[in-house]
């Protein structure tokens, strides 16, 4: 009897980022059929900031993705079963995609692009002779001759990778030219002339230097951590840029369904406490005001720590410890939205009160126009432009938060691989001499590059959807 050579395997998680990624396909076709809702869009993208930002973000947003597809691998039948039996380990696309950097574990530490341990261990050296040195590694330098050799290495590893990446590049830009050519009805010479000069409508001469800029690291450090490990090995010898892609992930999942969870109740609370005013405002306000007088990390260690006794007392409902993880990392998420949509409510109830006593909405209620219709028509068009900065302001500091939580030991799993659990990780290494500083600072460059091409893309998104922007321009 044949059987699927794996199982797939379906996280709370994973189906709610499928359900937003269809949303987004949706949002974006229905976009495109309205110029007053693609006018804003395109003038996010005639900014160089809103173009490389938003290609970095698409980078993570990839790796996340690559990390959201679930699997458990079959293994061998009991010839005395037809029955197949499948992997208790939950296994993700990115896993097989990185699969090196997935087995190549060490002992122990080893700093990046080392090629002997960083502590020293007793080696036998001969039949009767013990010497006390750093081992060399198992993987990382394993095909050099000496370890002199290893910048040598390093070197032509970097330029074949620069050279294959540029002519590959290169290419792509060739067809890119054109096929845009071809479009416009002007020579390839003329676009291209255009497109470097910087004379195009778009910021098309950036976006080519960030897919070359994209394609060389991303080729290079490929092709580097195959045979070294590029930010070291931990404690266990796992190799760290692993364990930061792998958090990526994670991230994602807090800064945006986090948001998801937040934005429904700061939108609808606060243009109705700003609109209609009277007890509805105070009964709103009287919500936010005692959710603010709560101490945050308290509220979510209590939520967390009431789902871990959950979770031990009804082991039946979790099959694998991803599961298990997964549903405390959406648990997390859950409690974060429901305490954090207080901040955006308070800004949109104050801007509300404003707007409502703008001539234009005095008109359209004087002509008899229904509450629901003014709300959609005219007060909120004119706070898209706060509801998309916080969001995305909002979703970098959740991704700090994250870090934050994990450190005090009530973010999630301890199982989950994630940027505060190598912070939280990291913290004794710290203390050590010589310092093991390689954990720290690839969560920190992680972290940083996402909650900064985040930032950027929120200013840019700002100045696109305020119309006070606009009508200045």
């Amino acid at each position: 009897m044949s059987s699927l050579p794996f199982l797939p395997v379906f996280l709370w998680t994973d189906i709610l980022i499928y359900l937003l990624l269809a949303v987004i396909m949706l949002s974006v076709l229905y976009i495109r059929k309205h110029p007053h809702l693609t006018a804003p869009w395109k003038l996010v993208l005639q900014r160089k900031r809103g173009v490389i930002s938003l290609m970095i973000l698409l980078c993570y947003v990839a790796v996340g993705l690559l990390d959201s597809f679930h699997f458990r691998l079959a293994v061998e039948n009991d010839k005395s079963t037809d029955q197949q039996h499948y992997a208790t380990e939950v296994l993700a696309v990115l896993d097989l995609v990185i699969m090196p950097l997935r087995e190549q574990v060490e002992k122990t530490y080893s700093a990046p692009f080392a090629t002997r341990s960083f502590v020293k261990e007793m080696q036998q050296t001969g039949k009767t002779t013990l010497q006390y040195d750093y081992a060399k590694l198992k993987y990382a330098g394993a095909h050099l001759g000496s370890d002199q050799d290893k910048w040598a290495d390093i070197q032509a590893t970097v330029i074949t990778t620069t050279t294959k990446a540029t002519l590959v590049w290169f290419v792509l830009s060739i067809a890119f030219i054109f096929m845009l050519a071809a479009r416009r009805k002007v020579t390839w010479h003329q676009q291209a002339i255009t497109i470097l000069s910087g004379q195009s409508r778009y910021p098309l001469r950036t976006l080519l230097f960030m897919l070359w800029l994209i394609a060389f690291t991303v080729w290079t450090t490929a092709a580097l951590s195959v045979d070294y490990h590029v930010f070291g090995t931990d404690k266990v010898g796992q190799d760290v840029l692993y364990q930061s892609l792998k958090s990526i992930r994670t991230g994602l999942v807090i800064g945006t369904l986090t948001t998801l969870v937040m934005l429904p109740l700061a939108v609808s609370m606060g243009l109705a406490a700003g609109y209609f005013r009277g007890w509805i405002d105070d009964v709103i306000q009287y919500i936010y005001t005692t959710l603010n007088s709560i101490p945050g990390v308290l509220l979510i260690a209590a939520a967390v720590l009431m789902l871990q006794v959950y979770m031990n007392n009804h082991p039946e409902n979790f099959v694998t410890i991803a599961e298990r993880a997964d549903m405390r990392l959406l648990f997390l998420c859950i409690i974060l939205g429901v305490t954090s949509w207080t901040g955006l409510c308070r800004i949109l109830r104050g801007e509300t009160l404003k707007l409502r006593e703008a001539e234009y909405v005095l008109a359209s209620r004087a002509l008899g126009t229904s509450s629901f219709s003014i709300l959609h028509r005219h007060i909120m068009p004119n706070l898209m432009h706060i509801v998309m900065i916080a969001v995305v302001l909002d979703f970098s500091g959740l991704v700090l938060a994250e870090a934050v939580l994990s450190y005090v030991g009530v973010g999630v799993d301890p199982s989950m691989i994630s940027w505060g659990n190598m912070i939280n990780s990291a913290r004794l290494e710290m203390a050590r001499d010589p310092v093991v500083w390689w954990s720290l600072t690839a969560a920190f460059v992680f972290m940083f590059v996402l909650v900064l091409a985040a930032n950027l893309f929120a200013d840019v998104v700002r100045d696109a959807f305020d119309p006070r922007s606009q009508r200045a321009v």
